[in-house]
């Protein structure tokens, strides 16, 4: 596996489980069963891109992500602190939102960094981008 592949399957991966770990910590503080429902499809979504970068990543003998428990952690502790005294929706919304745009700093930093990445693994990385970008618009709504 190209050494450019393996870095941005590996940020799909990272950003993928993000994203899961996020919705997965917010989902029971979540009064609103519309907004529930959407986090729950992401969550949905996130899951079958990272599965998507792990198929690659195996079919090429790469070595997979593995995220660290300090960093979920880490994670989860912030949106626990983030949310001891607002539990809004709006407020859980533009948590998401910020998530996401970070999720898509990232991607395009890696993108930037392996210009000689395959177009499978470019496609990927474009899919999950423009998959953050309508999560964002649709998060709005909640606001």
């Amino acid at each position: 596996m190209k050494h450019d592949d393996a870095m941005i399957l590996k940020e799909i991966q990272k950003n993928t489980q993000m994203g899961m770990t996020a919705i997965d910590t917010i989902l029971d503080k979540i009064e609103d069963d519309e907004f529930s429902l959407q986090l729950s499809r992401q969550s949905l979504r996130y899951s079958e891109i990272h599965n998507k970068a792990l198929d690659k990543i195996l079919e090429n003998d790469g070595e997979v992500y593995r995220g660290s428990q300090i960093g979920e952690l880490l994670l989860k502790g912030n949106i626990h602190a983030s949310t001891a005294l607002n539990i809004s929706t709006g407020h859980l919304a533009e948590m998401m939102i910020q998530g996401s745009s970070r999720g898509i700093t990232s991607m395009w930093k890696a993108l930037k960094h392996n210009t000689l990445a395959t177009d499978d693994a470019v496609e990927l990385a474009q899919e999950l981008v423009d998959f953050e970008e309508k999560n964002i618009d649709r998060l709005k709504e909640y606001l």
